[in-house]
Protein backbone atom coordinates (compact mmCIF):
# COMPACT_ATOMS: atom_id res chain seq x y z
CA UNK A 1 0.00 0.00 0.00
CA UNK A 2 2.73 2.30 0.65
CA UNK A 3 4.52 1.61 -2.50
CA UNK A 4 0.84 2.59 -4.51
CA UNK A 5 0.68 5.50 -2.31
CA UNK A 6 4.34 6.92 -3.45
CA UNK A 7 3.74 5.81 -7.08
CA UNK A 8 0.51 8.08 -6.95
CA UNK A 9 2.29 11.18 -5.35
CA UNK A 10 5.19 10.83 -7.47
CA UNK A 11 3.02 10.40 -10.50
CA UNK A 12 0.74 13.69 -9.28
CA UNK A 13 3.95 15.41 -8.85
CA UNK A 14 5.30 14.87 -12.34
CA UNK A 15 1.33 16.09 -14.05
CA UNK A 16 1.95 19.07 -11.55
CA UNK A 17 5.78 20.48 -12.86
CA UNK A 18 4.35 19.55 -16.58
CA UNK A 19 1.39 21.43 -16.63
CA UNK A 20 3.19 24.13 -15.23
CA UNK A 21 6.42 24.06 -16.94
CA UNK A 22 4.13 23.66 -20.53
CA UNK A 23 2.30 27.08 -19.86
CA UNK A 24 1.39 28.62 -23.47
CA UNK A 25 3.88 32.17 -23.98
CA UNK A 26 2.03 34.98 -25.01
CA UNK A 27 3.14 37.38 -27.94
CA UNK A 28 0.87 39.99 -26.67
CA UNK A 29 2.42 43.42 -25.45
CA UNK A 30 0.64 45.27 -23.31
CA UNK A 31 1.51 49.08 -23.35
CA UNK A 32 -0.53 51.92 -21.85
CA UNK A 33 -2.62 54.03 -23.96
CA UNK A 34 -0.95 57.04 -25.75
CA UNK A 35 -3.96 60.26 -24.83
CA UNK A 36 -3.56 63.24 -26.89
CA UNK A 37 -2.93 66.17 -25.06
CA UNK A 38 -5.35 68.60 -25.57
CA UNK A 39 -3.91 72.23 -25.83
CA UNK A 40 -5.85 74.09 -23.04
CA UNK A 41 -7.05 77.84 -22.75
CA UNK A 42 -5.00 80.37 -24.24
CA UNK A 43 -1.92 81.09 -21.72
CA UNK A 44 -1.23 84.49 -20.34
CA UNK A 45 2.02 86.14 -19.09
CA UNK A 46 1.40 88.01 -15.95
CA UNK A 47 0.84 91.66 -16.12
CA UNK A 48 3.56 93.70 -14.39
CA UNK A 49 4.59 97.01 -13.76
CA UNK A 50 8.17 98.42 -13.49
CA UNK A 51 9.26 101.63 -12.24
CA UNK A 52 12.71 103.23 -11.68
CA UNK A 53 13.89 107.05 -10.99
CA UNK A 54 16.49 107.66 -13.27
CA UNK A 55 19.60 110.11 -12.81
CA UNK A 56 19.91 111.44 -16.66
CA UNK A 57 21.69 114.52 -18.32
CA UNK A 58 21.46 116.42 -15.00
CA UNK A 59 17.88 115.70 -13.59
CA UNK A 60 15.52 113.26 -12.69
CA UNK A 61 13.36 110.91 -14.84
CA UNK A 62 11.09 108.29 -13.84
CA UNK A 63 10.88 105.51 -16.29
CA UNK A 64 8.18 103.17 -16.12
CA UNK A 65 7.64 100.07 -18.01
CA UNK A 66 3.62 97.69 -17.99
CA UNK A 67 3.60 94.52 -19.30
CA UNK A 68 -0.08 93.38 -20.48
CA UNK A 69 -1.47 90.15 -22.09
CA UNK A 70 -4.02 91.61 -24.78
CA UNK A 71 -6.41 89.58 -26.48
CA UNK A 72 -6.93 92.22 -29.80
CA UNK A 73 -3.38 90.95 -30.20
CA UNK A 74 -2.63 87.85 -33.25
CA UNK A 75 -2.88 84.52 -30.62
CA UNK A 76 0.78 82.66 -31.26
CA UNK A 77 0.70 78.54 -31.21
CA UNK A 78 3.69 76.20 -30.02
CA UNK A 79 4.30 73.37 -31.86
CA UNK A 80 1.58 71.23 -29.83
CA UNK A 81 -1.02 73.44 -31.15
CA UNK A 82 -1.17 74.90 -27.51
CA UNK A 83 -2.20 78.89 -27.83
CA UNK A 84 -0.65 82.04 -26.14
CA UNK A 85 -1.90 85.45 -26.05
CA UNK A 86 1.04 87.75 -26.98
CA UNK A 87 2.01 91.32 -24.98
CA UNK A 88 1.32 95.00 -25.13
CA UNK A 89 4.38 97.22 -23.29
CA UNK A 90 4.00 100.80 -22.27
CA UNK A 91 6.88 102.32 -21.32
CA UNK A 92 6.60 106.06 -20.23
CA UNK A 93 9.80 108.45 -19.38
CA UNK A 94 8.44 111.42 -16.80
CA UNK A 95 10.04 114.13 -15.66
CA UNK A 96 10.18 115.38 -11.92
CA UNK A 97 7.77 117.74 -12.38
CA UNK A 98 5.50 114.84 -13.55
CA UNK A 99 5.48 116.28 -17.90
CA UNK A 100 5.98 113.75 -19.62
CA UNK A 101 9.27 113.51 -22.29
CA UNK A 102 8.36 109.89 -24.04
CA UNK A 103 5.11 107.64 -24.08
CA UNK A 104 5.02 104.86 -26.34
CA UNK A 105 2.77 101.47 -26.66
CA UNK A 106 5.24 98.52 -28.07
CA UNK A 107 4.00 95.39 -29.80
CA UNK A 108 5.26 92.66 -31.44
CA UNK A 109 4.98 94.32 -34.89
CA UNK A 110 6.88 97.23 -33.72
CA UNK A 111 9.80 94.81 -33.89
CA UNK A 112 8.94 92.57 -36.63
CA UNK A 113 12.06 94.36 -39.22
CA UNK A 114 14.40 92.57 -36.36
CA UNK A 115 13.26 89.42 -35.79
CA UNK A 116 13.03 86.32 -38.07
CA UNK A 117 10.00 84.79 -39.95
CA UNK A 118 10.03 81.97 -37.08
CA UNK A 119 9.73 84.62 -34.10
CA UNK A 120 7.02 86.69 -36.28
CA UNK A 121 5.20 83.86 -35.88
CA UNK A 122 5.44 81.69 -33.02
CA UNK A 123 7.58 84.47 -30.73
CA UNK A 124 5.93 86.67 -28.38
CA UNK A 125 6.84 89.78 -26.95
CA UNK A 126 7.95 88.82 -23.77
CA UNK A 127 10.39 91.32 -22.31
CA UNK A 128 10.94 95.35 -21.91
CA UNK A 129 13.43 96.33 -19.18
CA UNK A 130 15.47 99.18 -18.27
CA UNK A 131 18.98 98.35 -19.12
CA UNK A 132 21.32 101.76 -18.29
CA UNK A 133 22.34 105.25 -18.81
CA UNK A 134 25.24 105.98 -21.83
CA UNK A 135 25.35 109.24 -21.90
CA UNK A 136 22.62 111.32 -24.07
CA UNK A 137 21.03 108.07 -24.21
CA UNK A 138 18.55 105.56 -21.92
CA UNK A 139 19.14 101.97 -23.01
CA UNK A 140 16.42 99.57 -23.08
CA UNK A 141 16.69 95.91 -23.20
CA UNK A 142 13.32 93.79 -25.19
CA UNK A 143 12.97 90.36 -25.88
CA UNK A 144 10.75 88.34 -27.70
CA UNK A 145 10.76 84.53 -27.36
CA UNK A 146 9.22 81.29 -27.91
CA UNK A 147 6.52 80.33 -25.38
CA UNK A 148 7.54 78.48 -22.32
CA UNK A 149 11.41 78.23 -23.91
CA UNK A 150 15.06 78.99 -23.64
CA UNK A 151 14.74 80.48 -27.01
CA UNK A 152 14.59 84.22 -28.10
CA UNK A 153 15.99 87.00 -29.66
CA UNK A 154 17.06 90.07 -27.57
CA UNK A 155 17.28 94.02 -28.96
CA UNK A 156 18.48 97.09 -27.80
CA UNK A 157 16.34 99.84 -27.53
CA UNK A 158 17.47 103.46 -27.60
CA UNK A 159 16.04 106.67 -26.15
CA UNK A 160 17.85 110.19 -26.76
CA UNK A 161 17.53 112.90 -24.90
CA UNK A 162 15.65 114.49 -27.90
CA UNK A 163 12.90 111.80 -28.21
CA UNK A 164 14.57 109.88 -31.26
CA UNK A 165 14.51 106.27 -30.37
CA UNK A 166 16.50 103.46 -32.11
CA UNK A 167 16.10 99.72 -32.22
CA UNK A 168 18.80 97.02 -32.87
CA UNK A 169 19.21 93.28 -32.84
CA UNK A 170 21.58 92.79 -29.80
CA UNK A 171 24.47 90.88 -31.04
CA UNK A 172 27.10 91.82 -27.74
CA UNK A 173 27.43 88.65 -25.35
CA UNK A 174 26.72 89.93 -21.73
CA UNK A 175 30.17 89.98 -20.45
CA UNK A 176 30.16 92.83 -17.79
CA UNK A 177 30.10 90.06 -15.05
CA UNK A 178 33.09 88.44 -16.20
CA UNK A 179 34.63 91.62 -16.36
CA UNK A 180 33.98 92.15 -12.99
CA UNK A 181 35.38 88.25 -11.81
CA UNK A 182 38.60 89.33 -13.96
CA UNK A 183 39.14 92.11 -12.59
CA UNK A 184 38.70 90.77 -8.41
CA UNK A 185 40.79 87.90 -9.36
CA UNK A 186 43.54 90.66 -10.60
CA UNK A 187 42.81 92.52 -7.29
CA UNK A 188 43.42 89.90 -5.38
CA UNK A 189 46.70 88.80 -7.35
CA UNK A 190 48.08 92.11 -6.85
CA UNK A 191 48.11 91.57 -2.84
CA UNK A 192 49.97 88.39 -3.24
CA UNK A 193 53.48 89.87 -3.57
CA UNK A 194 52.97 92.42 -0.97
Amino acid sequence: MKQILAAMLLAGTVVTLTACGSKKKSEDIIAPRIVKVQPKAPIRMQPYIDEKEVSWIGKTYYVSISRQPSDSLPTVKDEMGQKFVDNVFQLSVTRKDGSVFFKRTFTKKNLAQYLDDDFNTTGVFEGLVFDKVDGDWLVFAASVAHPQSDEYIPLIIRLSRMGELTIKRDTQMDTAAEDQVKQASNDDSDDDGV
